[in-house]
């Protein structure tokens, strides 16, 4: 038997073609030439107005997959700089204690006093002695380090402990319109605190085979939230991460992810490209570090969509 029969076994990989189906096909050409990477024909996505006057209560959005490698901090980083472009106020939670989101930020999490570990469970300090300015204008940080970790286990034995992010985020949401979580990639207590406080979820997916069989897994936790923790909880878009059209695979598992799906997957699709580690050593988010970089435009268009998911200007 095959590798290709092997892994249709597992019915994540059977791709139908049609048997007339070829390159003189000229009509078929013409339809695809109008159609996305996801295969379903890109949307016309407006141009984002400004944020509108008046008080402001942001969109709580966690970026989660258990898998780790998928894209989470990449994307946290360069989705909320491309909001914070259309004026919007953004925050960004460092919620994993490997600093990841820190870091490609340029923040030393080692050099750290205090992260928001402290705030979770001391209330010895306030919001503005943690939080962070970033170079990007717009958009803030709060940090984390190792000691993040410990909050997983002393967290354990509080009340209400999956509703501590949450009672931090509340008192906040006045001056942002948008706050978006890196989660941890786990399962754990704190990815469980992440959706408590969230209105919203994205899970970024990399195009790869063992990571389409994990969301079966996430999305079970997902749904537990939203019965026993957080009913409004719902999920705005699945991202396809790391795709790389030059190889069947990638875009197998695409056309697979789009099947299960549907429209619930983002049409933005973000791709393989060098920049992205680059950006990561510069500390800076794509659109500013390769400001006219096709990661830089996949960016900005995933903050069009994500305007419209969430019903706003």
């Amino acid at each position: 038997m095959s590798d290709r029969s092997t892994r249709a076994d597992e019915g994540l990989f059977e791709v139908e073609r049609p048997d007339d189906a070829g390159p003189d096909d000229t009509e078929a050409g013409e339809q695809e030439s109008e159609l996305g990477p996801t295969g379903r024909p890109l949307p016309d996505l407006p141009e984002p107005l400004p944020p509108a006057p008046g008080p402001k209560h942001a969109i709580v959005i966690s970026m989660t997959n258990q898998k780790g490698g998928v894209g989470k901090t990449t994307s946290t980083i360069n989705l909320g700089a491309a909001l914070a472009e259309t004026g919007r106020q953004v925050l960004l939670v460092d919620f994993d204690p490997q600093g990841s989101l820190s870091v490609g930020l340029g923040v030393n999490p080692h050099n750290l006093d205090q992260s928001i570990y402290n705030l979770l469970l001391s209330r010895e300090y306030s919001f503005d002695e943690i939080v962070l300015s970033t170079e990007t204008e717009g958009m803030d940080l709060l940090p984390a380090n190792i000691d993040l970790s410990a909050a997983e286990v002393q967290l354990v034995s509080e009340v209400a402990r999956e509703q501590s992010l949450k009672r931090v985020l509340d008192r906040v949401r006045d001056r942002y319109d948008f706050i978006l979580i890196d989660c941890a990639p786990s399962l754990g207590l704190l990815t469980v605190n992440a959706l408590t406080a969230s209105d919203k979820v994205i899970i970024p997916l990399e195009c790869e085979f063992f990571a389409l069989r994990g969301v079966a897994l996430l999305t079970d936790t997902i749904s537990k939230v939203i019965d026993r923790l957080n009913p409004d909880l719902e999920i705005i878009g699945i991202l396809a991460t790391m795709f790389d059209s030059r190889t069947l695979h990638s875009r197998e598992v695409l056309q697979r992810v789009v099947e299960a799906f549907g429209d619930t997957v983002f049409h933005t699709v973000i791709r393989r490209a060098v920049k992205f580690p680059e950006t990561t050593v510069a500390g800076e988010p794509i659109t500013s570090y390769a400001p006219n970089s096709p990661g830089a435009d996949a960016y900005r268009m995933l903050a069009r969509e994500v305007l419209v998911r969430c019903h706003v200007g």
